[in-house]
């Protein structure tokens, strides 16, 4: 696994040129007033694209990027005992749209999900992740239980009551117009451990994930009862199937630190594109 040094963003800002994605998602933006930006107001500078880069690693390999993360970077202060545990509804339509495009390795690709941590859902957030040109970017609102539980269920009409006043959420907007027009749906439940660490120049963040788990078709995420499997198979013995079911993640904004850089470099490896939603569809 090697990290170049040339790491910038112009060859992604002279390649957007779609300004019905830019609208798509910008659309969170606020202007001086705090009220939601028109479609005219929305600007390129706006957009804070992340690089993002994912490996399938090995338990010595997480042993070895974690003592030297340790020794660098601070953990999450939302941690607790150094790592938390996250539960996610991911949404896609009939033609399994969002996992086709992520298999494909599709340029310019988006997925919705609702999400919550360490079992408690007096948080919840609706986000939808971005991806061009190997770019991303993630936008969330919040939810409350009763109104999770609702869209889990399907029922969304609701949602056209909330799309007038000051308290709008354009992207959970988006999501019922896609629910009701592209027929997208909940799919399936996604939980798993995350170790994650912080560096501040270049606003780096490095995770590890691990114990993958996947509801199968069941989409009552609210349920503490739902059962989970696991959704990486262990690696056979002649590695010809199987994994470690271990994600090295990391994400910078227009420089990633030599000190990072050299911290999470693996020789012998290779960037993949593993995706923990189609890990978790492969039972489907």
């Amino acid at each position: 696994m090697f990290f170049g040094k040339n790491t910038g963003f112009t060859e992604f800002t002279h390649s957007l040129h779609r300004p019905d994605t830019i609208y798509l998602i910008q659309y969170g933006a606020v202007n001086e007033h705090g009220r939601n930006r028109s479609e005219k107001e929305i600007t390129m500078s706006d957009i804070h694209y992340r690089h993002e880069i994912k490996h399938e690693i090995t338990r010595s390999d997480l042993i070895a990027i974690r003592q030297g993360l340790r020794a660098v970077a601070q953990t999450d202060p939302h941690v607790k005992d150094g790592r938390y545990l996250i539960r996610s509804l991911y949404f896609d339509n009939i033609y399994d749209k969002a996992l086709r495009e992520k298999i494909d390795g599709v340029n310019m690709r988006e997925k919705f999900r609702i999400r919550y941590y360490n079992n408690d859902p007096s948080v919840i957030h609706l986000e939808k992740k971005s991806k061009i040109n190997g770019l991303g970017t993630k936008y969330s609102c919040s939810l409350t239980a009763a109104e999770a539980q609702r869209i889990a269920e399907g029922d969304i009409d609701w949602i056209a009551g909330t799309m007038r006043g000051e308290d709008r959420r354009p992207l959970l907007e988006e999501l019922y117009c896609k629910m009701r027009y592209q027929g997208l749906r909940p799919q399936t439940i996604v939980d798993y451990t995350r170790e994650p660490f912080i560096y501040k120049p270049g606003n780096v963040r490095v995770t590890f994930d691990y114990d993958i788990r996947t509801g199968l078709r069941c989409t009552d995420f609210l349920d503490p009862d739902c059962v989970m499997i696991p959704a990486v198979q262990p690696r056979t013995g002649d590695g010809s199937s199987g994994g470690t079911g271990i994600i090295l993640e990391v994400k910078w904004d227009a420089y990633l630190p030599d000190i990072i850089r050299e911290v999470v470099q693996i020789h012998g490896r290779r960037e993949g594109a593993f995706s923990k939603y189609a890990a978790c569809r492969t039972y489907d």
